[in-house]
Protein backbone atom coordinates (compact mmCIF):
# COMPACT_ATOMS: atom_id res chain seq x y z
CA UNK A 1 0.00 0.00 0.00
CA UNK A 2 2.83 2.60 0.83
CA UNK A 3 4.37 1.90 -2.27
CA UNK A 4 1.57 2.48 -4.15
CA UNK A 5 1.26 5.84 -3.12
CA UNK A 6 4.95 6.54 -3.07
CA UNK A 7 4.74 5.57 -6.32
CA UNK A 8 1.05 8.04 -6.99
CA UNK A 9 2.57 10.53 -5.08
CA UNK A 10 5.49 11.06 -7.48
CA UNK A 11 3.59 11.03 -10.38
CA UNK A 12 2.42 14.39 -8.37
CA UNK A 13 6.13 15.52 -7.82
CA UNK A 14 6.52 14.71 -11.90
CA UNK A 15 3.45 17.14 -12.41
CA UNK A 16 5.00 20.12 -10.59
CA UNK A 17 8.64 19.59 -12.07
CA UNK A 18 7.33 19.43 -15.53
CA UNK A 19 4.95 22.52 -14.83
CA UNK A 20 7.45 24.37 -13.41
CA UNK A 21 10.29 23.33 -14.87
CA UNK A 22 12.10 22.68 -11.27
CA UNK A 23 11.23 22.82 -7.60
CA UNK A 24 9.41 20.18 -7.62
CA UNK A 25 12.39 17.74 -6.38
CA UNK A 26 12.45 19.78 -3.04
CA UNK A 27 9.11 17.43 -2.42
CA UNK A 28 10.86 14.10 -3.57
CA UNK A 29 12.97 14.06 -0.17
CA UNK A 30 9.86 14.29 2.11
CA UNK A 31 8.11 11.67 0.24
CA UNK A 32 10.87 9.00 0.42
CA UNK A 33 11.36 9.53 4.32
CA UNK A 34 7.33 9.98 5.49
CA UNK A 35 5.59 7.81 2.47
CA UNK A 36 7.87 5.45 1.73
CA UNK A 37 9.71 5.02 5.27
CA UNK A 38 13.71 5.49 4.30
CA UNK A 39 15.78 6.78 6.56
CA UNK A 40 17.37 10.25 5.34
CA UNK A 41 20.67 9.19 3.68
CA UNK A 42 19.26 6.47 1.66
CA UNK A 43 16.19 9.23 0.62
CA UNK A 44 18.45 11.65 -0.37
CA UNK A 45 20.42 9.11 -2.64
CA UNK A 46 17.55 7.91 -3.94
CA UNK A 47 16.19 11.40 -5.02
CA UNK A 48 19.17 11.66 -6.55
CA UNK A 49 18.22 8.79 -8.90
CA UNK A 50 14.58 10.53 -9.08
CA UNK A 51 15.89 14.45 -10.14
CA UNK A 52 18.74 13.37 -12.63
CA UNK A 53 17.19 10.97 -14.77
CA UNK A 54 14.15 13.41 -15.12
CA UNK A 55 16.13 16.32 -15.73
CA UNK A 56 18.03 14.32 -18.35
CA UNK A 57 14.77 13.61 -19.95
CA UNK A 58 13.44 16.94 -19.84
CA UNK A 59 16.85 18.39 -21.38
CA UNK A 60 15.65 16.36 -24.93
CA UNK A 61 13.09 19.02 -25.47
CA UNK A 62 15.15 22.08 -24.78
CA UNK A 63 17.75 20.98 -26.61
CA UNK A 64 15.79 20.30 -29.53
CA UNK A 65 13.94 24.28 -29.42
CA UNK A 66 17.65 25.69 -28.90
CA UNK A 67 17.10 26.26 -25.22
CA UNK A 68 20.48 24.82 -23.96
CA UNK A 69 23.97 26.43 -24.12
CA UNK A 70 26.00 23.75 -23.96
CA UNK A 71 29.56 24.86 -23.72
CA UNK A 72 27.98 26.87 -20.35
CA UNK A 73 25.86 23.87 -19.37
CA UNK A 74 28.70 21.59 -19.65
CA UNK A 75 30.88 23.61 -17.65
CA UNK A 76 29.01 24.39 -14.82
CA UNK A 77 28.05 21.19 -14.64
CA UNK A 78 31.16 19.64 -14.31
CA UNK A 79 32.29 22.04 -11.76
CA UNK A 80 29.29 21.21 -9.83
CA UNK A 81 29.13 17.37 -10.27
CA UNK A 82 32.97 17.77 -8.70
CA UNK A 83 30.95 19.75 -5.56
CA UNK A 84 28.52 17.46 -5.74
CA UNK A 85 30.97 14.12 -5.41
CA UNK A 86 32.19 15.65 -2.45
CA UNK A 87 28.91 17.02 -0.73
CA UNK A 88 27.41 13.08 -1.90
CA UNK A 89 30.50 11.56 0.08
CA UNK A 90 30.68 13.92 3.11
CA UNK A 91 26.33 13.16 3.42
CA UNK A 92 26.90 9.87 3.66
CA UNK A 93 29.12 10.15 7.21
CA UNK A 94 26.77 12.59 8.45
CA UNK A 95 24.11 12.01 10.89
CA UNK A 96 20.43 11.20 9.21
CA UNK A 97 18.84 14.01 11.16
CA UNK A 98 21.54 16.88 10.64
CA UNK A 99 20.74 16.15 6.92
CA UNK A 100 16.88 16.13 7.63
CA UNK A 101 17.01 19.81 9.24
CA UNK A 102 19.68 21.07 6.45
CA UNK A 103 17.39 19.63 4.18
CA UNK A 104 14.19 22.13 5.99
CA UNK A 105 16.32 25.11 5.39
CA UNK A 106 16.77 23.98 1.81
CA UNK A 107 13.33 24.03 1.65
CA UNK A 108 12.35 27.10 3.30
CA UNK A 109 15.10 29.06 0.79
CA UNK A 110 13.57 27.53 -2.12
CA UNK A 111 9.92 29.04 -0.68
CA UNK A 112 11.80 32.08 -0.33
CA UNK A 113 12.78 31.76 -3.90
CA UNK A 114 9.94 30.87 -5.31
CA UNK A 115 7.97 33.60 -3.79
CA UNK A 116 10.47 35.71 -5.05
CA UNK A 117 10.23 34.92 -8.54
CA UNK A 118 12.74 35.72 -11.28
CA UNK A 119 13.29 38.60 -13.61
CA UNK A 120 14.80 38.00 -17.08
CA UNK A 121 18.24 39.29 -17.83
CA UNK A 122 18.76 42.28 -19.92
CA UNK A 123 20.15 41.25 -23.22
CA UNK A 124 22.42 44.47 -22.90
CA UNK A 125 24.02 43.83 -19.69
CA UNK A 126 24.75 39.95 -20.67
CA UNK A 127 28.25 38.91 -20.74
CA UNK A 128 30.37 39.18 -23.72
CA UNK A 129 32.52 36.20 -22.34
CA UNK A 130 31.65 33.87 -20.39
CA UNK A 131 33.47 34.53 -16.57
CA UNK A 132 34.88 30.78 -16.29
CA UNK A 133 36.90 31.46 -13.29
CA UNK A 134 32.87 32.67 -11.40
CA UNK A 135 31.40 29.78 -12.96
CA UNK A 136 33.44 26.78 -12.15
CA UNK A 137 33.40 28.48 -8.05
CA UNK A 138 29.62 29.03 -7.88
CA UNK A 139 29.53 25.53 -10.19
CA UNK A 140 30.92 23.45 -6.54
CA UNK A 141 29.22 25.72 -3.85
CA UNK A 142 26.20 24.81 -6.00
CA UNK A 143 27.05 20.97 -6.85
CA UNK A 144 27.88 20.65 -3.02
CA UNK A 145 24.81 21.96 -1.42
CA UNK A 146 22.97 19.46 -3.77
CA UNK A 147 25.29 16.42 -3.14
CA UNK A 148 24.31 17.16 0.63
CA UNK A 149 20.48 17.37 0.69
CA UNK A 150 19.69 16.14 -2.54
CA UNK A 151 17.79 19.52 -3.66
CA UNK A 152 18.96 22.71 -4.22
CA UNK A 153 19.10 22.53 -8.00
CA UNK A 154 17.11 24.66 -10.23
CA UNK A 155 16.68 27.51 -7.72
CA UNK A 156 20.17 27.86 -7.55
CA UNK A 157 21.70 27.35 -10.97
CA UNK A 158 18.87 29.22 -12.97
CA UNK A 159 19.76 32.21 -11.85
CA UNK A 160 23.78 31.66 -11.38
CA UNK A 161 23.36 30.89 -15.31
CA UNK A 162 21.10 34.49 -16.26
CA UNK A 163 23.60 36.34 -13.94
CA UNK A 164 26.77 34.37 -14.93
CA UNK A 165 26.38 33.79 -18.17
CA UNK A 166 23.98 36.47 -18.92
CA UNK A 167 20.86 33.79 -20.33
CA UNK A 168 18.32 34.37 -21.11
CA UNK A 169 15.14 33.04 -18.85
CA UNK A 170 14.63 30.24 -21.23
CA UNK A 171 17.64 29.04 -22.05
CA UNK A 172 18.93 29.18 -18.43
CA UNK A 173 16.16 26.52 -17.73
CA UNK A 174 16.45 24.48 -20.61
CA UNK A 175 21.11 24.78 -19.79
CA UNK A 176 20.07 24.54 -15.87
CA UNK A 177 18.77 20.99 -16.80
CA UNK A 178 21.92 19.76 -18.16
CA UNK A 179 23.59 21.05 -14.77
CA UNK A 180 21.11 19.50 -12.70
CA UNK A 181 21.37 16.09 -14.40
CA UNK A 182 24.78 15.95 -14.16
CA UNK A 183 25.63 17.29 -10.40
CA UNK A 184 23.10 14.61 -9.53
CA UNK A 185 24.28 11.54 -10.77
CA UNK A 186 27.64 12.87 -9.37
CA UNK A 187 26.06 13.48 -5.93
CA UNK A 188 24.61 9.81 -5.87
CA UNK A 189 27.97 8.50 -6.67
CA UNK A 190 28.90 9.88 -3.59
CA UNK A 191 26.23 8.72 -1.34
CA UNK A 192 26.66 5.24 -2.64
CA UNK A 193 30.19 4.68 -1.21
CA UNK A 194 27.96 4.50 2.21
CA UNK A 195 24.41 4.20 0.83
CA UNK A 196 22.72 1.23 -0.22
CA UNK A 197 19.41 2.16 -2.83
CA UNK A 198 16.18 -0.41 -3.23
CA UNK A 199 16.35 0.09 -6.87
CA UNK A 200 12.97 -1.65 -7.21
CA UNK A 201 11.15 1.21 -5.22
CA UNK A 202 13.44 4.34 -6.75
CA UNK A 203 12.93 2.89 -10.24
CA UNK A 204 9.15 2.67 -10.07
CA UNK A 205 9.42 6.15 -8.86
CA UNK A 206 11.33 7.48 -11.08
CA UNK A 207 9.55 6.20 -13.58
CA UNK A 208 6.28 7.73 -12.01
CA UNK A 209 8.07 11.31 -11.97
CA UNK A 210 9.14 11.15 -15.39
CA UNK A 211 5.73 10.15 -16.51
CA UNK A 212 4.71 12.87 -14.49
CA UNK A 213 7.04 15.49 -15.98
CA UNK A 214 6.04 14.73 -19.52
CA UNK A 215 2.30 15.40 -18.09
CA UNK A 216 2.63 18.53 -16.27
CA UNK A 217 4.78 19.80 -19.51
CA UNK A 218 1.55 19.96 -21.94
CA UNK A 219 -0.45 20.88 -19.48
CA UNK A 220 1.32 24.00 -18.35
CA UNK A 221 0.47 26.89 -20.89
CA UNK A 222 -3.11 26.30 -19.27
CA UNK A 223 -2.42 27.62 -15.78
CA UNK A 224 -1.32 31.17 -15.03
CA UNK A 225 2.46 31.04 -13.99
CA UNK A 226 2.63 33.61 -11.54
CA UNK A 227 -0.36 31.68 -9.20
CA UNK A 228 1.42 28.24 -9.39
CA UNK A 229 4.73 29.32 -8.63
CA UNK A 230 3.33 31.44 -5.73
CA UNK A 231 1.25 28.60 -4.34
CA UNK A 232 3.96 25.85 -4.71
CA UNK A 233 5.89 28.69 -2.90
CA UNK A 234 3.76 28.33 0.22
CA UNK A 235 3.22 24.52 -0.19
CA UNK A 236 6.70 24.18 -0.02
CA UNK A 237 7.59 26.68 3.06
CA UNK A 238 4.63 24.88 4.90
CA UNK A 239 6.60 21.79 3.95
CA UNK A 240 9.90 22.90 5.65
CA UNK A 241 8.09 24.08 8.74
CA UNK A 242 6.44 20.61 9.36
CA UNK A 243 10.05 19.11 8.39
CA UNK A 244 11.72 21.16 10.77
CA UNK A 245 9.14 20.25 13.85
CA UNK A 246 9.48 17.02 12.76
CA UNK A 247 13.25 16.50 12.69
CA UNK A 248 14.31 19.30 14.98
CA UNK A 249 15.92 18.47 18.57
CA UNK A 250 13.26 19.01 21.12
CA UNK A 251 13.93 22.25 22.60
CA UNK A 252 14.45 23.85 19.21
CA UNK A 253 11.38 22.66 18.09
CA UNK A 254 9.17 26.22 18.78
CA UNK A 255 12.39 28.91 17.60
CA UNK A 256 12.64 27.51 14.32
CA UNK A 257 8.63 27.17 13.60
CA UNK A 258 8.70 30.58 14.31
CA UNK A 259 12.03 31.90 12.16
CA UNK A 260 9.59 30.23 9.78
CA UNK A 261 6.14 31.70 10.22
CA UNK A 262 8.07 34.63 11.09
CA UNK A 263 9.50 34.87 7.15
CA UNK A 264 5.98 33.93 5.80
CA UNK A 265 4.37 36.42 7.67
CA UNK A 266 7.03 39.21 6.75
CA UNK A 267 6.91 38.25 2.97
CA UNK A 268 2.76 37.37 3.00
CA UNK A 269 1.93 40.96 4.83
CA UNK A 270 4.80 43.22 3.12
CA UNK A 271 4.02 41.97 -0.80
CA UNK A 272 0.26 42.19 -0.48
CA UNK A 273 -0.67 44.96 1.50
CA UNK A 274 3.11 47.39 1.51
CA UNK A 275 2.67 49.12 -1.85
CA UNK A 276 6.61 50.37 -1.66
CA UNK A 277 7.66 46.92 0.51
CA UNK A 278 11.31 46.96 1.27
CA UNK A 279 11.82 42.86 0.56
CA UNK A 280 10.01 43.77 -2.96
CA UNK A 281 13.14 46.36 -3.65
CA UNK A 282 15.65 44.06 -1.72
CA UNK A 283 14.30 41.06 -4.44
CA UNK A 284 13.56 38.71 -1.51
CA UNK A 285 9.47 39.37 -3.28
CA UNK A 286 8.38 40.07 -6.53
CA UNK A 287 5.53 40.85 -8.45
CA UNK A 288 6.77 40.30 -12.61
CA UNK A 289 8.83 37.50 -11.85
CA UNK A 290 8.43 34.50 -14.63
CA UNK A 291 7.85 30.90 -13.04
CA UNK A 292 9.98 28.29 -11.86
CA UNK A 293 12.55 27.17 -9.00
Amino acid sequence: MLITLTVALAVVVGVTLGLLGGGGSILMVPLLVYVAGLDAKEAIAASLVVVGVTAAVSVVGHARAGRVRWRTGLLFGAAGMAGALAGGFIGGHLPGQLLMIAFAGMMVATAVAMLRGRKDVDPSTAHAELPVGRVLLDGVVVGLVTGLVGAGGGFLVVPALALLGGLPMGVAVGTSLLVIAMKSFAGLTGYLATVSIDWALVGAVTAAAVIGSLIGARVVDRIPADALRRAFGWFVLAMGAFVLVQEAPEGARIPALIVVLGVAAAMGTCSAFVPRCPLRHAGIVGAHATAGA
